[in-house]
């Protein structure tokens, strides 16, 4: 029986360090050791932290974004104007600006510039948004835009979390090998001599 302890079942020797314990690998280094720890929390971070980054920066951008459509829908109405001036062709656009005119609730005639095909002919009747001061707007935000933003948000936010724990490890890797190859070139400083010397001989 060997009187360092039992046989190694699996027909290779199990490492031992230098006082002969087994499971021990002598040449592991403690930059080793802590690059080993630091990658095992980087990986959990990953695995936990991915998804709530990216639930919770999704979650927050579609509740504000929602928060914006609901306050564009109070705010803004859609109104039949109608063109003050005939449109002219212009090939070369698709969209032309022009000067448009509608009667508000209270009996207002107000007027504004709005976006018209060309060639479109005077009086031609227009559906326009407006704010409440009468002012010629964009349509309000919808849900499906608040769901864009939330889905798009959440993604950057996994994105860059992604990318920023890849630095970390990349980073760190370079400072470990920097130092590791600074030991070794003092310890081949402190060999080199000895082996000259005995090849000398």
């Amino acid at each position: 029986m060997d009187a360092q302890g039992p046989p190694n079942t699996s027909g290779s020797p199990s490492p031992r360090s230098e006082h002969g314990l087994p499971g021990v690998n002598p040449l592991r280094r403690p930059s080793d050791s802590f690059e080993s720890w630091f990658r095992r929390i980087l990986l959990t971070l990953l695995v936990v932290g991915l998804p709530v980054v990216a639930y919770t920066t999704g979650t927050t951008a579609y509740e504000a974004s929602m928060h914006a459509v609901r306050a564009q829908a109070a705010q803004r109405h859609e109104v039949v104007a109608r063109l003050t001036a005939d449109v002219e062709r212009n090939h070369n656009a698709a969209k032309q600006s022009a000067q448009v005119s509608w009667t508000d609730a209270a009996g207002v005639v107000r007027t504004g510039t709005a976006l018209a095909d060309p060639g479109t002919t005077k009086g031609t009747p227009l559906h326009v948004w407006v704010s409440r001061n009468g002012t010629v707007t964009g349509p309000p935000m919808s849900t499906l835009n608040a769901k864009s933003t939330g889905w798009v948000a959440g993604g950057a936010a996994a994105y860059g979390m992604a990318l920023g724990i890849y630095g970390l490890r990349v980073g760190t890797r370079l400072l470990l090998d920097r130092r590791r190859y600074a030991q070794w070139d003092a310890e081949w400083e402190r060999a080199e001599p000895l082996w000259s010397a005995r090849f000398r001989r």
